[in-house]
């Protein structure tokens, strides 16, 4: 073999020349030297250097193509670009003519400064994130400004409110506790009522008093000592009326607020030389304060009275459905022992014996059915209409209901030590429906109920005379009814003393 030959890599001739850099387009087939390109698959271009010939094939000296039947084979050149539609004649030919296309575009590049222009873009593009950064850093600055000044404000605002309590306190008016503080009713009015009361005394509208007084022949002087006298006199009105808060209580509304009328005009009399004087207006807005303060207190009243009558209505329904079972036991008992003696005498053929015991034992039976129905019947009960002339005087009575076994337990619990006498009943009866009764005697004297707050302090200023009226009028059937009471321990006591 001659210097330069080679076995074919392609394996399509015998032979092929490698001009030591590339394998050229000269081969050897059937004993004679012809021109043909060098085609190969992909996988054979990949092995550039052939073992049996040990020289390395570079990629721009063949043309690689797919082995695909009638496909359009792409051509490896320079810088590794697949080149399309290379006809299989004059590949070098076109390969330089890609080569001037490829330095003719590198040519336009560099005139036109191509590169500084993506340089630039490059460039742009940092200068943005760099923007968006400070935007982002301005955003934050200016969030945290709104947080300052809002702060600022906020501090302001407390600054302006100390100030105006300092002022007030100067005159005594103090955020003191509230008895309607405690109220979810009442609170909100109280809110609002204290700050028109902190309005009055900043604008003026609290006092009143002469504005041409003058002192050692001198204005400036009067209107000072008016100042003054002013703020002294309302300091101590508002003192008053903070103590009179404090002090009033659910029954004493009216004595609070003549203490507190007393002060002003109290201070009416002594600013009489200057007309100085505390202004209607002002005065009303801590009158209504007073009365705030008392409808709680009345309303706490209220509602311990409504629980102290529950535990005393649950303790008295208790006692009676303890009784009403005990009542029902002893029964059951006493039925049981009449069985036995009419099975005993029946036993020793004594008939007529045996049928006494039948009658007591049917009585037995509808008292036992009684008791059950009472038990079931929560609105059964006595009703009683009770009077004590030496505790309550003539015309007062008591209106109320039992359901105790014995109704007379219950009114002599309500004669025990609490009061100086014992009660007279003048009616006590029985009914399907007491709850009813009592309730339509109740609505009847309610504008004389004496108590007007605690609704089971069930006395009224009537006669037992006017209580049977309206008994007959709603045909109410009474067995028995006394006008007038027996009072014998009052009497008798009345009866000592005159002598």
């Amino acid at each position: 073999m001659q210097p330069g030959w080679h076995p074919d890599p392609s394996g399509q001739f015998e032979q092929r020349y490698w001009d030591g850099a590339a394998w050229t387009e000269h081969v050897f087939a059937g004993g004679a030297q012809i021109i043909a390109p060098l085609v190969r698959t992909r996988a054979e271009a990949r092995a550039l250097a052939s073992p049996s010939s040990g020289a390395p094939v570079p990629v721009e000296s063949a043309t690689v193509v797919e082995q695909a039947p009638g496909a359009v084979h792409p051509v490896v050149g320079q810088n590794s670009l697949v080149l399309e539609n290379i006809p299989l004649v004059g590949a070098r030919k076109h390969a330089e003519k890609l080569r001037s296309e490829v330095a003719r575009l590198q040519g336009l590049i560099d005139q036109y400064g191509l590169q500084e222009v993506a340089a630039l873009d490059d460039l742009k593009r940092h200068l943005n994130q760099e923007v968006d950064g400070v935007r982002g850093q301005v955003a934050a600055a200016s969030a945290e400004l709104a947080s300052r000044q809002a702060d600022i404000a906020s501090t302001q605002a407390s600054l302006l409110d100390l100030r105006g309590a300092v002022e007030v306190q100067e005159l005594g008016l103090y955020d003191y506790e509230h008895p309607a503080e405690d109220s979810v009713a009442l609170a909100t009015q109280l809110e609002a009522l204290r700050a028109d009361i902190k309005t009055a005394v900043r604008t003026g509208r609290a006092t009143q008093a002469t504005s041409n007084f003058t002192f050692n022949n001198s204005t400036a002087k009067g209107a000072k000592f008016v100042r003054d006298m002013s703020k002294l006199m309302l300091r101590s009105y508002n003192a008053e009326a903070e103590n009179c808060v404090k002090a009033v209580r659910a029954g004493n509304l009216a004595t609070a607020q003549k203490r507190l009328t007393t002060a002003m005009e109290q201070i009416a009399r002594l600013g009489t030389m200057i007309d100085l004087s505390i202004t209607s207006y002002f005065h009303q807005l801590r009158l209504r304060e007073l009365e705030l303060a008392n409808r709680h207190l009345r309303a706490v009243q209220e509602e311990k009275e409504a629980e102290r009558a529950h535990r005393e209505e649950l303790r008295e329904q208790r006692k009676a459905e303890k009784e009403l079972a005990a009542e029902k036991a002893r029964l059951e008992k006493e039925r049981g022992h009449y069985a036995n003696t009419i099975a005993a005498l029946e036993a020793n053929g004594d008939h007529e014996g045996a049928e006494r015991m039948r009658v007591r034992l049917a009585d037995v039976e509808h008292a036992i059915e009684n008791v059950d129905y009472r038990a079931a019947n929560i609105r059964a009960g006595y009703v009683y209409v009770i009077s004590n002339v030496g505790s309550f005087g003539p015309d007062v009575v008591k209106i109320g209901l039992t359901r105790r076994l014995e109704p007379m337990d219950r009114v002599n619990e309500l004669g025990d030590a609490s009061v100086p006498f014992r009660f007279d009943v003048h009616a006590l009866f029985f009914a399907d429906d007491a709850v009813s009764i009592e309730a339509m005697l109740h609505q009847h004297f309610a504008d004389r109920r004496i108590n007007q707050i605690n609704l089971r302090r069930e006395y009224f200023r009537a006669t037992p005379t006017e209580v049977r009226e309206v008994l007959k009028a709603h045909s109410v059937e009474l067995l028995d009814f006394k006008l007038e009471p027996a009072a014998e321990e009052y009497l008798a006591t009345r009866a000592l003393q005159g002598n």
